[in-house]
């Protein structure tokens, strides 16, 4: 995401792992098979880089991450908070993101997209009640629900509530009675519809049952969601033409929705099976428009810079923003012993622009050389530690 320009993407929808501490894999013989994936966290995935980067940009987030409860959570959410970053630099003025969630880490992340996008930004929190089998053994009630939330970017956003109405409860009820309906007549039932409130169900004919309960469409991906529940949320807030992006593709559902609709689209994920995915739910789907796909393995590079000042132009701003300390040793300095340099290395997509520069004194700055800031903090705890050994 660091190599896409800013504020291309109208619309995205996330479907990210939960935190539920458990591992997914498809089932063996089923068109996803070998797509897996791990859903459980520890500090050891997390890219140092990372809580820099949270530390020295965004003080609301580290104060949330400061009252997490375990290592668990708080790896989860610094994973989910350098990609939402990245997605709000994306997102256009009048765009809307979707992140859906469950129990696991619902309140946690509601807490993430405040701090990040502004609680006064938050447009719907959305319940998608579904069933499935469970257990009568059960010593609560069986959870059978996910939350959605949506945030848009700005004060004006895309909202077409007339492209997703529905019928009330008793048109549905007449719908269902008579069965088959003309063109015609389903037109005027729906006139006689609303705008489906923020809790959604499925009903007959809707479509919104889990992937699993509908055969045409399961391709045996752990976490699938079913098409109609994507097709909803891309007409209501995007219009033909407008650009939808899922940076967890997987088995490609939002992708297929959009392209039903007469969206551009892109995805991203970090299994090849998702590509594979991608391409033959889009040839089932839509086999005249295949040739117009392109898989990219490579890093795209970003247009939208222009031409950027030189970076050393920043250094009194970043030491105002720093008040003097070096953001590797965190030892105080005057300006003149301080240098500017990239957190995210230039060689893996860090650019020059502001939000990706720091001050290190001449000492951290010769350590870090060309490498990511990653390599300089492990490197500062480890003699941290030999330092501490050896006074014991």
């Amino acid at each position: 995401m660091r190599r896409i320009n800013s504020r291309c993407i109208d619309l995205i929808y996330l479907d990210p792992p939960f935190n539920s501490n458990a591992n997914y894999a498809a089932p063996i013989g089923s068109i996803a098979a070998g797509a897996e994936f791990k859903d459980t966290w520890t500090l050891k995935d997390v890219d140092v880089a990372w809580v820099e980067l949270i530390d020295t940009k965004y003080p609301r987030i580290k104060h949330l991450l400061l009252a997490c409860g375990s290592d668990s959570m708080k790896s989860y959410l610094i994973y989910m908070a350098v990609r939402l970053i990245e997605m709000k630099r994306l997102l256009c003025d009048t765009g809307s993101i979707f992140l859906h969630c469950d129990s696991y880490a619902n309140s946690y992340l509601r807490l993430l997209m405040d701090a990040l996008w502004g609680e006064e930004h938050l447009r719907n929190e959305i319940v998608w009640g579904y069933t499935s089998a469970s257990t009568s053994k059960a010593k609560q009630f069986p959870r059978k629900h996910d939350t959605i939330y949506w945030y848009s970017r700005g004060d004006s956003w895309t909202f077409n509530p007339e492209s997703v109405k529905v019928p009330y409860a008793r048109e549905l009820d007449r719908i269902n009675r008579i069965g088959e309906l003309s063109d015609a007549q389903r037109e005027e039932y729906l006139r006689r519809g609303k705008t489906p409130e923020s809790w959604w169900t499925p009903k007959k004919g809707n479509g919104l049952a889990i992937a699993a309960r509908q055969a045409k469409q399961y391709v045996g991906f752990p976490t699938q969601k079913p098409l109609a529940l994507l097709e909803r949320i891309i007409k209501a807030c995007t219009n033909e033409g407008d650009m939808v992006f899922d940076p967890f593709c997987g088995c490609a559902t939002t992708l297929v929705a959009a392209d039903r609709l007469r969206r551009k689209w892109a995805g991203v994920d970090i299994s090849e099976k998702a590509a594979e995915l991608v391409l033959q739910r889009l040839q089932q789907d839509q086999p005249a428009l295949l040739h117009k796909i392109i898989h990219r393995t490579d890093k795209p590079h970003r247009t939208d810079l222009g031409k950027l000042p030189p970076y050393q132009s920043h250094k009194e701003k970043l030491y105002g923003e720093q008040k003097g300390y070096c953001n590797g040793c965190h030892e105080h300095f005057k300006s003149h012993h301080l240098e500017v340099d990239h957190i995210v290395a230039k060689k893996v997509g860090g650019t020059d622009h502001k939000e990706n520069l720091q001050l290190l004194c001449g000492n951290c700055n010769r350590v870090k050389g060309q490498r990511g800031q990653e390599y300089l903090v492990t490197y500062l705890q480890l003699n941290r530690k030999l330092l501490n050994k050896s006074k014991i």
